[in-house]
């Protein structure tokens, strides 16, 4: 795949955008002016590989309340600002690192431009984020909803770029796939500037993270993409799990392990479903790229587990524990965990 060439930015210490790698990006879901409890969250995305954050800011306590939160955390910050273009300005008295602006709801061009004065001033980026539930009713109401959401980003694009701005990110997010699709390729062509992917409101993890998979991985298998952030009805660590699983499905990150396990059938002679949840389980706290096969009958077993760093092939009674292509040794059923553990610690 050819990804699209744009120009890079930087978010604090994090670049996004040009030859960078696809960065990963969640939310806080605490309440900003709740300052322990937001830093608790924000320190647990970052060791989940969260590489930029996004907060809430409904209102001028949660504005202030970044200042605090930065000298405590090192991921880069981005304020999320809605109807009040005033919180933008005190998001960066506070010293954000970024922001996210809805034109949606923000549509004064007077107000804009004193954000973007002062971001301008600052340094400090600001993403147009469209979003198509809240477009304005009066705005193109006769078009496509993807053509709208590209027409209100462009519009928003000109009045920054009139303003000698260019610190510019962009997203164009739908609840339905087919439409965010369509919207993030219509405006590959029409500006510069690095694109933020994202499925809105996706739902609860087991569907959402399908309807994320989908959206974002057709867009990124096209070249189109340099951020994203997976929405989900989830702790926010679980967004990021799910970003990480998309982008090591294509090949553009690793991080942590990847797990191939049998899906199980009659065939199978052990719960293999039980040990596969068992092994999934302890390598949630693994950061290094490592395959893993749990393998449960002579059919698949012995190959999948050969293809992988570390895996094991179960049958009735005893298992063979394989590393790099060679077998290992053979262990007994009551071990089959333990042992597969052991070499993967090892390894990792």
């Amino acid at each position: 795949m050819t990804r699209r060439i744009c120009k890079p930015l930087r978010i604090g210490k994090v670049t996004v955008g040009g030859d960078a790698p696809i960065v990963v990006q969640s939310m806080a879901k605490t309440d900003t002016r709740d300052i322990p409890a937001t830093i608790n969250q924000i320190k647990e995305l970052e060791d989940c590989g969260c590489e930029i954050v996004r907060v809430a800011v409904p209102d001028k306590e949660a504005a202030e309340s970044i200042a605090t939160i930065k000298r405590s955390v090192s991921l880069p910050i981005i304020a999320d600002i809605h109807f009040d273009y005033r919180l933008a300005l005190a998001a960066l008295q506070s010293g954000v690192d970024g922001l996210r602006i809805n034109p949606g709801n923000i549509g004064n061009k007077g107000q804009i431009a004193k954000v973007v004065a002062t971001a301008k001033e600052r340094e400090v980026p600001i993403r147009i984020g469209v979003n198509a539930g809240s477009l304005p009713a009066n705005f193109q109401p006769d078009a496509p909803p993807a053509e709208r959401m590209v027409n209100m980003a462009l519009e928003q694009i000109r009045l920054m770029e009139s303003l000698n701005f260019d610190l510019i990110k962009v997203s164009l997010k739908a609840f339905d796939v087919l439409t965010t699709v369509q919207a993030y390729q219509m405006i590959t062509d029409k500006m510069p500037y690095p694109l933020h992917l994202g499925v809105t409101e996706a739902g609860l993890p087991r569907t959402g993270a399908i309807r994320s998979a989908i959206g974002i991985g057709i867009l990124l298998h096209q070249g189109i993409g340099d951020t994203i952030r997976v929405s989900l009805s989830a702790h926010p660590c679980e967004e990021v799990f799910v970003a990480y699983e998309i982008l090591k499905s294509l090949g553009l990150r690793q991080r942590g392990p990847t797990l191939v396990s049998c899906p199980s059938c009659g065939r199978a002679e052990v719960d293999i479903i039980a040990l596969a949840e068992a092994v999934s389980k302890r390598l949630e706290k693994i950061s290094k790229p490592i395959k893993v096969a749990v393998m449960g009958c002579v059919v698949n077993g012995p190959g999948e587990a050969k293809d992988a760093d570390v895996g094991i092939a179960c049958g009735k009674g005893k298992g063979a524990i394989f590393r790099k292509g060679e077998a290992v040794g053979t262990v007994s059923e009551q071990n089959f965990l333990q042992a597969l553990m052991n070499e993967i610690n090892k390894f990792a």
